[in-house]
């Protein structure tokens, strides 16, 4: 392993590589402390120092965008935009006809695929930095805390600010997707998933300092060990397969034979990622986002249904919460595998090229095979990454540690999934050059 790694740092190409993408790594996380015009930096510090725990509406962009959300910085949105942005164009396919054929046209296609998610970026962009400024503005951005700071983020209300602070954080989302791009073609690859990696893994020393201040050092070590457990369970599942064979009849052209082979199929058990867990959050914040603006005014009570909102959906302590996370991840598990993997269109290809999976017939046959098989690998995935995400509520209620906490829900799902794919990367690019690569 340290031989491998010593030939990366002697090999210029991949030394030139690596070096590009932290230097484009550490200009991200810059501009995440670097505050938006007309930004109160020591009020948003105040109130950053005074409210340590997240709030759960904000949760998962806060993460995301690795605490610049907070913060108000030029790069507050992070890479989400682009997140939300990709799954649409993604989810589009099965609604647009137009974006499956572009999709099936090839690198054309796809091409034109991306521009439009570029496009639908910059639009989400404009749409969330205003209602970040707008939630600033009202004094809601740190609802737990009431010091007069947390009121006073911005400095300037007249429409030039506001406009010129969505156009700053706005040209930041685009900023940070050109960077991504960047890494991409000129880096190890995967740009946009290593800036999210960064994101998250910029938020692991504060959640657990926090632990340690809060709870005793001894339950820091245990959290420690607990979490190198649930690292090495997630890479275990991350890395399961079920491979159904597929051989390919031989054929012969002219003088030549070709086919015979075999192969097989990779079926994950989690298939889907860590968009399920993000469905499952986004759509759980719909009501107390809706709750959040219909707070009553000084003096009234509130409305029934809002307090029912404050009390079971907000704060993720509550069995029903945690019932209902659980179960809307099973369900986008198995909701985002049926349009993303296609058995019928699977069992055209295989026959339109001769093979054929052992003891089942090509067409149909196969079609239905892959979706009996498809639909009992994806139930413990499903459960799988119910559990994963339910680590942060849970350690939530035991220890205190607020719902950013780092070994469980999407951010393990992503530092493990991100790590491994880079460490394939770069092994690849090692084995170009020698024959033994990082892993053996």
């Amino acid at each position: 392993m340290f031989k491998a790694i010593g030939r990366i740092f002697r090999t210029p190409d991949l030394r030139r590589k690596i070096a590009f993408t932290l230097g484009i790594v550490a200009l991200f996380r810059l501009g995440s402390f670097i505050p938006a015009p007309f930004v109160d930096f020591s009020n948003v510090q105040e109130c950053l120092a005074q409210n340590q725990g997240t709030s759960g509406l904000y949760e998962l962009v806060n993460l995301f965008s690795g605490g610049a959300l907070l913060q108000l910085s030029i790069f507050a949105l992070g890479i989400m935009p682009y997140i939300t942005a990709s799954i649409i164009t993604q989810l589009l396919r099965v609604v647009i006809p137009h974006f499956e054929t572009l999709y099936k046209e090839g690198q054309a296609g796809q091409a034109k695929l991306t521009q439009y998610t570029r496009y639908l970026t910059i639009a989400l962009g404009v749409l969330q930095s205003t209602t970040l400024i707008t939630v600033a503005r009202s004094g809601a951005l740190f609802p737990q805390n009431s010091s007069p700071a947390c009121t006073a983020l911005i400095t300037n209300d007249a429409w030039y600010a506001i406009l010129l602070m969505v156009i700053t954080m706005t040209a930041g989302t685009g900023l940070i997707m050109w960077l991504g791009e960047l890494i991409t073609e000129r880096g190890v690859g995967n740009g946009m998933s290593l800036l999210i990696f960064t994101s998250i893994a910029a938020t692991f020393p504060t959640s657990l300092w926090s632990i340690a201040q809060s709870q005793s050092f001894e339950i820091f070590l245990i959290v420690i060990a607990i979490g190198l457990l649930i690292v090495a369970a997630v890479v275990f599942v991350e890395q399961s397969q079920r491979r159904i064979p597929v051989q390919y009849a031989k054929r012969m052209v002219g003088r030549r034979t070709y086919g015979g082979n075999n192969t097989y199929i990779p079926i994950k058990v989690n298939m889907a990622g860590v968009v399920p867990v993000i469905f499952a959050s986004s759509l759980l914040y719909l009501p107390a986002l809706v709750a959040q603006f219909n707070q009553p005014a000084a003096g009234e009570e509130p409305q029934p249904w809002v307090t029912w909102i404050n009390n079971y959906l907000v704060q993720g302590d509550h069995p029903l919460y945690m019932a209902l996370y659980f179960l809307l991840i099973v369900g986008f598990t198995y909701f985002y595998v049926a349009i993303t993997f296609n058995p019928e269109e699977v069992a055209d290809n295989m026959k339109k090229y001769g093979g054929f999976i052992p003891g089942i017939r090509a067409g149909r046959p196969t079609a239905e095979y892959l979706d009996y098989v498809l639909t009992r690998v994806t139930l413990p995935g499903s459960i799988y990454l119910g559990l994963i995400a339910l680590i942060p509520l849970i350690a939530f209620v035991w220890i205190g540690a607020n719902q950013n906490f780092p070994f469980g829900g999407a951010s393990i799902l992503i530092i493990v999934g991100v790590g491994l794919e880079t460490v394939k990367q770069i092994d690849s690019q090692l084995q170009q050059r020698h024959y033994e690569g990082l892993l053996r």
